[in-house]
């Protein structure tokens, strides 16, 4: 049977090998699992575009950015999880100033923050991928972050804060188009003024992230990964020689190169991936 016309179709044409976009294999090795990474941010409007790529590439592992607790928060599965009053009292300002932050920016932009993790999750469903949620537990980690920066960090933190809330939309967009012209450049400078921010919640979670996606790619063909934007290109140093495909955050937001994608994914042949 020949392919559906017309994009929108999930459709699945001989066995799956990678499209071949320009700049994005990083890695081979003698390893048949093929990685795609996708790096999302997690206030953007940006459900949509994710799932259509996880959609295209049909894979048989979807791993996304988040613990399994936060994900039945977040889906309403885990009200039991969800902190007393007291215990909010108790949880970390880092932790409550994060949340608050990103929940006010994800109604700047009409979405809900971590919408683009609970679609990819349900695409892989939808397709009988297996799932995984290959971050650390996020309310711990940042009450270690909390606990850990020394004063003068904390203050630094606290005000760098308060500037971005009123910066709003402005700020998220700045900050996504500095990534993308050299993320690691924009990395090290946040690691001199958030010496214990950047080893908590880049260094250390990308270390535990790796080896969770080691894991999946060692008993899988084609593993899709959604991470936030940042982690992109510190995992694919730490995967080594796999092979790894990345789709940045730049192309989803930029609406050009997003269509071209679209296109690329959706005209994809077989004999074109062989």
């Amino acid at each position: 049977m020949g392919r559906p016309e017309g994009p929108g179709i999930v459709s699945r044409v001989g066995p799956y090998r990678p499209v071949r976009f320009e700049s994005d294999i990083i890695a081979r090795a003698d390893i048949n699992a093929v990685i795609t990474i996708i790096g999302v941010g997690h206030v953007f409007n940006i459900a949509e575009p994710v799932a259509f790529i996880i959609k295209q590439l049909w894979p048989d592992a979807v791993l996304v950015e988040l613990d399994e607790v936060r994900y039945k928060i977040m889906t309403g599965e885990y009200k039991a999880a969800e902190p007393s009053e007291e215990q909010k009292k108790q949880i970390s300002k880092l932790y409550r100033h994060t949340a608050e932050y990103q929940d006010g920016l994800s109604r700047e932009y009409g979405s809900q923050t971590g919408a683009e993790m609970l679609i990819a999750v349900s695409s892989g469903k939808a397709l009988g991928a297996e799932i995984g949620f290959i971050d650390k537990a996020a309310i711990n980690v940042l009450d270690e972050v909390w606990a850990e920066m020394p004063f003068w960090e904390r203050r630094r933190y606290s005000w760098s804060m308060f500037v971005d809330r009123h910066r709003g939309k402005r700020k998220a967009e700045k900050t996504a188009a500095e990534f993308a012209r050299d993320s690691d450049a924009m990395i090290e400078d946040m690691r001199k003024k958030f010496p214990t921010l950047v080893r908590k919640l880049i260094d250390e979670r990308n270390e535990h992230m790796a080896g969770r996606i080691a894991e999946y790619s060692s008993r899988k063909n084609n593993v899709v990964v959604v991470v936030g934007d940042a982690h992109v290109e510190g995992l694919i140093r730490l995967l080594g020689d796999r092979e790894v495909r990345k789709i940045r955050l730049e192309t989803i937001l930029d609406r050009s190169k997003m269509n071209a994608l679209r296109s690329d994914l959706w005209n994809r042949r077989p004999e074109d991936e062989g």
